[in-house]
């Protein structure tokens, strides 16, 4: 079962793609924005980061923030993060352990893959605490952005 509204952030731990530990403490007392997606330089992740890419500027005002997160290695999101030239941070669960503690797994994904995330949104406020929470089954689909933005100006 997927995180819900009211739910607390459990106690998560992950590289970044410039090989940095991302945890609890990196957004303790911070907004922040996960939005996991299936796969690095898929069509629809592709395009679903570089929307917020283009309106990182709004999240910056906000003092939110942003993270990607798949289950391919901090290696291949590196490398997508240069070539899309993200300004975000790409996180790396490729353990799948927060995948599987936000409750956003695939049991079988496309080609047999088992415990990719599912593409999902959730917006944490300062207190670690979820204000948003969406959880799509349909990989070709996107998370409601105005939605998100709504939870993140409360």
């Amino acid at each position: 079962m997927s995180l819900k509204i009211g739910d607390k952030v459990p106690a998560f731990s992950m590289f970044d793609s410039q090989k940095k530990e991302f945890n609890n403490d990196t957004i303790n007392g911070k907004k922040a924005l996960f939005l996991f997606v299936p796969a690095a330089f898929t069509s629809v992740c592709t395009k679903e980061f570089c929307g917020v890419r283009d309106d990182i500027a709004y999240y910056n005002n906000l003092n939110a923030v942003v993270v990607g997160i798949s289950t391919d290695s901090l290696f291949t999101l590196a490398r997508w993060k240069e070539e899309q030239a993200m300004n975000f941070i790409l996180a790396s669960d490729y353990n799948k352990e927060v995948t599987a503690a936000f409750g956003v797994a695939y049991d079988v994904f496309a080609f047999g893959m088992r415990g990719t995330s599912k593409r999902s949104a959730f917006v944490i406020n300062e207190q670690g605490v979820v204000t948003y929470a969406e959880v799509l089954d349909n990989a070709s689909e996107v998370p409601d952005f105005e939605k998100i933005k709504a939870a993140l100006e409360l």
